[in-house]
């Protein structure tokens, strides 16, 4: 019996040689697919130098305050579970597993966005390492954030995962993705494709924080469908030199009255590469969008920051707006903002500002006893400000915990 391919692979195969439509091409074959396998075990069993990383991007190794944990090293998954009091409203596992339980997960996978964009989303296709799924049940409400990891333990190499999220209608969850790599690793490629489903009047808050090494290279790849009355929020943050990061997620309003916010701060150093946008289509009756980003470039980094807005119904509305930060004479950021109405009467706009750190700011505040250094530090965390995030509190804090602990320090 001769087996044929599935046509998955068929399609990810013919575009394994497709560069991205934005940010540099990288050489595939320059990335190591080996890896040692790790036992399962609580966060606060793995090594040391594990958890203090992990720490930096928001992974509590004592798991408190999360109501789900889902850990991932290289390419296995060292921690999934659910506290109990979320036992049968939540599921948290990897993506094979969930595929190999749920029959309909089939009808979600690959389904917004296209195995064939280009040659990462082929990769995670072909040479696809796990991931987490996460589906939050019909009317149950998550009143503690979930959490998943993606962490690299060994230099130069390539983990690919497909996460997918289900947020059911009348639901509402908070998922904190922190993704890093070990002390010892310099260079690497992560790809991470999310398919995310917001269900009728479901609500839900995606904060994802990137810790990566100076020549490691990110391509995440993500996309998210809001039915009737549902609420997105997308928040990310990265904080630390990259060699490069290019990212463009998208987000269908699809449904009536369903919103969407992407909000975004980049704070590129060294030699940094960050190409990042976000969009938005406008397809439901009473849809609306938002896209917010702030960016600082220090040293010789380049950052494009884009966004786009797309309205496809006449009761329809949206802005875009991006603030960009210059620390340095050698740095670059190119905001490129884009609105396309395709229909009379849906309302975009946007604002864009690129600029460095105005003088007589500083010496405002070097009147009144602070030094250059603290005067330039207190301007650059109230660019940074989280607030833009619509967080909870502690969620909130949490961020503005780490931007105080690299930026900061980092000037």
């Amino acid at each position: 019996m001769v087996r044929t391919m599935p046509k998955g692979k068929k399609t990810a195969l013919k575009a394994m040689r497709k560069p991205a439509a934005f940010g540099p091409d990288l050489n595939l074959a320059g990335f190591r697919r080996k890896a040692r396998p790790w036992p399962a075990c609580p966060i606060s069993a793995l090594p040391k130098e594990v958890t203090q990383k992990a720490l930096e991007a928001g992974v509590k190794a004592d798991e408190k305050g999360r109501a789900g944990m889902y850990f991932q090293v290289d390419y296995s998954v060292v921690l999934q579970t659910i506290r109990k009091t979320f036992e049968g409203k939540v599921d948290v596992m990897s993506t094979p597993e969930a595929l190999e339980k749920y029959g309909w997960v089939k009808d979600y996978w690959w389904k917004i966005v296209d195995v064939s964009t280009d040659k990462y989303t082929a990769l995670a296709e072909l040479k696809w390492d796990k991931g987490v799924f996460i589906r939050v049940r019909k009317g149950q409400k998550v009143t503690l954030p979930l959490q998943a990891c993606f962490f690299i333990s060994k230099d130069g190499l390539n983990q690919n995962v497909h996460n997918l999220i289900v947020a059911e209608p009348h639901s509402e969850v908070q998922l904190i993705t922190g993704c890093t790599t070990h002390r010892g690793v310099q260079s690497g490629l992560h790809v991470g494709v999310s398919e995310f489903y917001v269900g009728e009047g479901a609500k839900l808050t995606f904060t994802m924080v990137h810790n990566w090494a100076p020549n490691f290279d990110a391509r995440p790849r993500a996309a998210a469908l809001l039915e009737k009355d549902a609420t997105f929020v997308s928040n990310y943050v990265c904080l630390r030199p990259v060699k490069s990061l290019q990212m463009y997620p998208v987000a269908y309003c699809r449904g009536a009255n369903s919103r969407v916010s992407f909000n975004t701060i980049l704070y590129g150093a060294k030699n940094s590469y960050l190409d990042v946008g976000s969009k938005v289509v406008l397809q439901g009756k009473g849809s609306r969008g938002e896209v917010i980003a702030r960016a600082i470039a220090s040293d010789n980094a380049q950052i494009n920051a884009r966004g786009l807005l797309v309205g496809e119904h006449e009761d329809s509305r949206a802005h875009l707006e991006c603030r960009g930060l210059l620390l340095s004479d050698e740095a670059a950021i190119h905001a490129i903002p884009e609105l396309l109405g395709k229909v009379e009467g849906t309302e975009l706009s946007h604002e864009a500002a690129v600029g460095k750190i105005a003088e007589e700011q500083i010496q405002y505040l070097m009147a009144r006893g602070f030094s250059e250094s603290e005067a330039e530090s207190l301007i650059i965390r109230g660019f940074m400000d989280v607030g833009i995030f619509g967080l909870p509190d502690a969620l909130r804090d949490e961020i503005k915990r780490m931007i105080e602990t690299t930026v900061v320090r980092a000037l």
